[in-house]
């Protein structure tokens, strides 16, 4: 790895990054409505995104600056199990084509912000809508820290910060510029500034896919000699070659699975969908968004290809960046580190303010203050995105980069528990409150645990998502076991539960609410920048 700083590709870096701020505080002004007091508006976009911006913002959102550098660095280190993240992306898009646009109805009917505003409301439980918001919190805040972790592996390969014995705070400061940066560009501009920076950080990242696709197996001598490579290393290695051994396929297949079903139970995923102007917007997007799977395994190639040119790195994180550094033109380098520089910043805005969401209408108005305003409740907003991105911010710099990734797998298994009351509630009434309040307890307490038992070269604790699955013996993903262990406990109570004839909730929504769309009595329309706030 080089120790100097490479000017030119720092050059090009910072001329992107200053673009994207100036686009950042720019949004503010982008679609304006006369009342920007609400999280409608600062929280959601005013409802108002059409197809394209939809599109970009839910690439910006789910295909992350970690997604960059960890999904090809998982094939460096480990072999084809790396490509878990292909078909998964492949598995989701059917799967919320069913769910998303009820969602999206029901809430645009309600005035929904959350999924917890939809779980108590259909559910009659500030108790469960409390389970759901504490779970989306809990799990956004290591995926936050992981998009600083991938700008940070960017700046370690252009060698800005300096050497370890440099001053922490002189090594950390490029990292804490980038930070206040986005810290406020999202309090003023809420959900428009990652909307706007989307076009650029999609368009950036498509390009240097596009090149690098085709330019690095040149330089390598071809995808023969690119494959041929990464299967020598991986058979001596004994890694499986270019497939995974017969005692990873369970783990391989199982994770990919539990991935596709948690991937839209993540609060930023959410926020993304109901920023939409219409029904027909998320059934479109759920129809082109897999042309984004198309250069996820595109991208993950690049893994192959890091070990065919040679990279040597401790770190397999910083495998990808350095393969850039390695292959291209200093100045290309730049626009290829600008990329994932810029594609931490979306996400981590979308989901700063997913998780700010959260807190605000599910537990500072439904616990702390009930009558607050929608302008108190936007200020709220506001100031609890910058604590989730400190708190971010400072698991990135006081714990090993490794922590923050497993914390991350961890974060998967917890988000994947709320998936019974937010989809089931979707479809059915028949769940009973308090067994989808005790499956969630349970999915949660034996994921947990059981994570907390596998360990890491890193870690004791904590350091992976795969364990032993009870009756059997294969080794697969933890959150997939929680989860069935969650709908059965679930179900049973419910029968237990109806049987007794133990009160449920009251049901606020009604049948036609989750085929409503715009323009369809009591769904509120945003209208177009031109005449928002006025009568259509």
């Amino acid at each position: 790895m080089n120790d100097g700083v490479n000017g030119v590709a720092l050059a090009v870096f910072i001329l992107f990054f200053l673009a994207v701020t100036v686009m950042g505080f720019l949004a503010a002004r982008w679609r304006k409505a006369e009342n920007e007091h609400s999280l409608d508006e600062w929280g959601l976009g005013g409802r108002s995104f059409g197809t394209w911006v939809t599109w970009f913002l839910l690439g910006g959102d789910l295909y992350t600056a970690y997604t960059f550098v960890a999904v090809p660095a998982a094939i460096y280190a480990a072999g084809a199990a790396g490509f878990f993240a292909v078909p998964y992306t492949i598995l989701v898009y059917p799967l919320i084509f069913t769910f998303l646009p009820r969602l999206w109805s029901v809430s645009h009917k309600h005035g929904y912000v959350t999924t917890s505003d939809f779980v108590r409301g259909r559910f009659g439980s500030k108790g469960l809508s409390l389970a759901v918001a504490v779970t989306g919190i809990l799990a956004t805040m290591p995926y936050i820290a992981l998009q600083l972790v991938g700008i940070q592996a960017v700046l370690d390969v252009m060698g800005v910060g300096g050497g370890e014995n440099t001053n922490w705070f002189v090594k950390d400061l490029p990292l804490l510029i980038a930070f206040g940066v986005l810290a406020a560009y999202t309090y003023s501009s809420g959900l428009r500034a990652p909307a706007l920076i989307a076009f650029v950080k999609d368009t950036l990242i498509y390009i240097v896919i596009a090149v690098a696709i085709i330019y690095i197996p040149i330089k390598l001598g071809g995808f023969d000699d690119v494959f041929g490579a990464a299967s020598e290393k991986y058979t001596a290695a004994k890694a499986g070659g270019l497939v995974p051994l017969e005692a990873g396929q369970w783990t391989y297949a199982t994770l990919a699975l539990g991935s596709a079903l948690a991937l839209f139970m993540y609060p930023h995923s959410i926020t993304a969908t109901l920023s939409s102007r219409s029904r027909e917007v998320i059934r479109r997007n759920t129809t082109i968004l897999p042309l984004y799977s198309l250069m996820l395994g595109l991208l993950a190639l690049l893994g192959f290809m890091a070990i065919a040119a040679g990279v040597k790195v401790t770190n397999p994180q910083l495998a990808i960046p350095q393969l850039f550094e390695d292959m291209f033109p200093s100045w290309f380098a730049g626009v290829a580190f600008a990329a994932i520089g810029i594609g931490a910043l979306v996400p981590a805005a979308i989901m700063s303010i997913a998780a700010a969401n959260l807190f605000t209408r599910n537990i500072y108005k439904d616990f702390i203050k009930p009558d607050a305003t929608p302008a108190q409740e936007t200020k709220v907003s506001k100031l609890v995105s910058l604590l989730v991105k400190v708190g971010a911010l400072v698991f990135v710099l006081t714990m090993d980069k490794t922590v923050a990734i497993n914390f991350q797998l961890l974060g998967g298994i917890w988000i994947l528990q709320t998936f019974p009351a937010l989809v089931g509630g979707l479809f059915t009434r028949w769940f009973h409150r308090w067994a989808l309040l005790a499956g969630w307890a349970v999915g949660m307490i034996y994921g947990t645990v059981a994570a907390y038992g596998v360990a890491s070269p890193t870690q004791k604790h904590f350091g992976g998502s795969a364990k032993e699955i009870p009756g059997i013996g294969e080794i697969g993903y933890i959150g997939l076991t929680a989860f069935v262990l969650n709908v059965v406990v679930t179900v049973v109570l419910t029968f237990a539960l109806k049987a007794a004839k133990v009160p449920d909730g009251v049901d606020e929504t009604s049948p036609e609410d989750y085929t409503a769309d715009a323009g369809d009595p009591g769904v509120q329309v945003e209208l177009p920048p031109a005449t928002a706030g006025k009568t259509q």
